[in-house]
């Protein structure tokens, strides 16, 4: 084998396979664990070597943390072969930030959208620095527009209408077209009024949410075909990960690229398809060979990651599913330890032999971050916290985002207000830190009536435009890192915070690791690097929370788990209608959302390298209500010779008739006429 190609010895044989088909459809089938990164970045690799020009090969993914591993992976390929050939090195592997020459981009489908849509603003009406809504922003906008429709934010929940806006927008459906379909559904009698005002509150604020990333860059490139053709020359290699994750508009927006060339790789896995709730549809990977004719397809199931014994018990647990495409995992890893089965009396006897466990984990030598404990609904969370703060172990629980804290927001707003002007991001920090500039005074600026204003208040809010006026200046020479240290001293919010409690002091310790953090953005060219660094932190996603280096146990759900691995996995509430998950309404699951949960099972399973421990609790306080509980299917689905139960073999008694636990079983029988039964 040349020098050139000895990065193929690296390939196993279906790796080499999909890394040398180039022209044309790709379709790759990857299991969990089974090396799908490195095949693409290879791919990538082999396409420069085969002349491709690197700025002509486009890498989509779906959340920051991924697409930051993919991109510093091609780049170590890339500078490893430069350094080889003599030749200088690229600078930066496809940042989403411009039009950087010799390299690929390497990009999330949103901040492709925002890239599109930044180099197209003008033909939609926006500022080329428009403010993306997060979730918290939306919400509140949704919040907002019912009020302004007369709907009590009481009689419907504000986020069950910002769901149905974001399904729809994913669907490529406009407010007007919405309004006309929908008919006279309960939902969307409310729904239907409020998104249009809702489009109209985004107008007003410079402003596009999350789905609109999307969805207007599908609808630029659909109705603007030279537009589009400029993109498809562009970028003539399509590479898409998660493919089974993608919704309505990502399948088009992928699908328009692609072009008449079609030379798309997709990468993904049925098995692993678990946000149907958010979108996501099944079938665009089910029905890639008939969307693209002659495509090719390669199966990789050689997993790099698990035991063989955690393999081989997901493979049985995910073959009882009928809508995919069969294939098992295997390993040459070692056989290893035998999974873990605990059943507690309640939710708290569960959590202090998980808590107690990982403490033996760590005891033994592994590293706290090495251990994740997962399940299926937020509310778990907090019966697992008590017991890791009773025995005094370090936890980090994934859904508290960096980027969402009070302070952090308040620095990024001062960005906003001083670019767009926006007035959701005037509101927020003309007041911060406290500059007397009270309610009724922003009231009658936002209403056109600031005259009325007495002079000493008028002052304050010219000074207040003077200092965003400067920070607009700045932000055009400043590097990310500097622009916020600049606001933080020259705003007067670092002299507040100096001053104030421990709680300030936190806070002003969290501004000065997001200007570090913004730091590793100071090395792009200039003009990109501010827009880089707002749009990640807009697009933070829960898994880039674990780029804080916090060296604690994970807890997390498991759909916030997926694509991440930890030497040892908990997958706690394995019990019916909890995990498999039944809403109250619901009297039996449908066989698409029972398949769903068997494939969420699958990927908690499939996230353990060295061993996956399952426990259940016989009761379980929900709502305030004590249950009582059977184990969960997916428990007996682990077949015996796979698994040893932990812990002493408990009975607990559960009077039905409610008895009283003081007395013996035959006492409570008599006395109550009830039965008593072991669990």
């Amino acid at each position: 084998m040349s020098q050139q190609n000895d990065y193929l010895s690296g390939l196993n044989e279906r790796q080499r396979e999909a890394v040398l088909h180039t022209q044309g459809p790709l379709l790759i089938l990857a299991g969990a664990g089974a090396g799908k990164t490195k095949t693409l970045t290879h791919r990538i690799l082999h396409l420069i070597n085969d002349g491709v020009a690197p700025e002509h090969i486009l890498a989509i993914t779906f959340t920051n943390k991924a697409a930051k591993e993919m991109r510093e992976r091609t780049l170590h390929l890339l500078s490893a072969k430069a350094e080889a050939e003599k030749t200088d090195r690229p600078f930066m592997a496809g940042y989403p930030g411009g039009r950087s020459r010799g390299v690929p981009l390497v990009s999330t489908f949103h901040s492709l959208g925002v890239l599109i849509l930044k180099e197209n603003h003008a033909k939609l009406g926006l500022p080329q620095h428009f403010t993306i809504f997060d979730k918290d922003d939306a919400k509140r906008a949704v919040k907002e527009a019912m009020e302004q429709a007369g709907i009590d934010p009481k009689q419907v929940e504000p986020a069950k209408i910002q769901s149905v806006i974001s399904k729809e927008k994913g669907r490529m459906t406009t407010p007007q077209e919405y309004e006309r379909k929908a008919g006279q559904g309960y939902l969307a009698l409310f729904t239907a009024p409020t998104w249009i005002r809702y489009e109209a509150i985004l107008a007003r604020e410079k402003a596009l949410d999350f789905d609109d990333l999307l969805a207007k860059t599908s609808h630029l490139l659909k109705n603007d075909p030279e537009l589009l053709k400029q993109y498809q020359d562009r970028w003539r290699y399509i590479h898409i990960d998660e493919y089974q994750d993608t919704n309505g508009v990502q399948y088009q927006i992928g699908r328009m690229l692609a072009g008449e060339k079609q030379n798309i790789c997709v990468v993904g896995d049925i098995d692993q398809n678990i946000y149907s709730w958010r979108g996501a549809d099944i079938q665009n990977i089910i029905n890639f060979e008939k969307d693209f004719p002659g495509a090719k397809v390669v199966l990789l199931e050689e997993n790099y990651r698990s035991t063989q014994t955690i393999l081989t018990a997901a493979n049985r647990v995910i073959a009882k599913n009928t809508m995919r495409r069969e294939k098992n995992l295997f390993t040459k890893n070692n056989e290893g330890e035998k999974i873990g089965i605990y059943g507690g009396y309640d939710e708290a006897d569960e959590a202090n032999f998980v808590a107690h466990k990982a403490g033996e984990l760590i005891k033994a030598g592994t590293t706290p971050a090495e251990i994740a404990i997962l399940y299926r609904a937020n509310f778990q969370s907090r019966a697992l916290e008590e017991a890791f703060l009773a025995h005094g172990i370090p936890y980090q629980l994934l859904g508290t985002r960096f980027f969402e804290r009070k302070e952090i927001k308040d620095i990024l707003s001062f960005i906003q207000a001083a670019r767009t002007e926006a007035p959701s991001a005037l509101a927020r920090i003309i007041n911060v830190p406290p500059r007397g500039i009270g309610k009724v005074t922003l009231e009658k600026i936002e209403s056109g009536k600031e005259a009325e204003l007495s002079p000493a208040s008028q002052s304050k809010i010219r000074d207040f435009r003077t200092f965003l006026a400067r920070v607009k200046k700045e932000s055009e020479t400043m590097v990310p890192s500097a622009l916020i240290r600049y606001i933080l001293k020259e705003s007067g919010l670092e002299e507040h915070l100096m001053n104030g409690d421990d709680e300030a002091e936190e806070r002003l310790l969290n501004i000065k690791e997001l200007a570090a953090l913004a730091g590793k953005y100071d090395v792009l060219p200039k003009e990109e690097a501010l827009d880089a660094f707002l749009t990640d932190a807009a697009l933070a996603s829960d898994q880039d929370a674990l780029a804080e280096k916090q060296d604690g146990v994970k807890l997390m759900t498991v759909h916030s788990s997926k694509g991440l691995e930890f030497d040892y996995v908990f997958i706690t509430g394995l019990e019916e209608n909890l995990f498999p998950h039944k809403r109250m309404s619901e009297e039996s699951l449908s066989q698409e959302a029972e398949e769903e949960e068997r494939r969420l099972f699958y990927v908690a399973l499939t996230r353990g390298r060295k061993r996956v421990f399952l426990t259940h609790a016989s009761t379980r306080t929900v709502f305030g209500s004590k249950q009582v509980n059977i184990p969960s299917e997916f428990i007996s689905d682990i077949d015996e010779e796979l698994a040893e139960q932990l812990g002493e073999k408990k009975k607990h008694r559960i009077s039905v008739f409610g008895g009283g636990f003081g007395n013996t079983d035959e006492e409570n029988d008599a006395i109550w006429g009830g039965k008593t039964v072991y669990l």
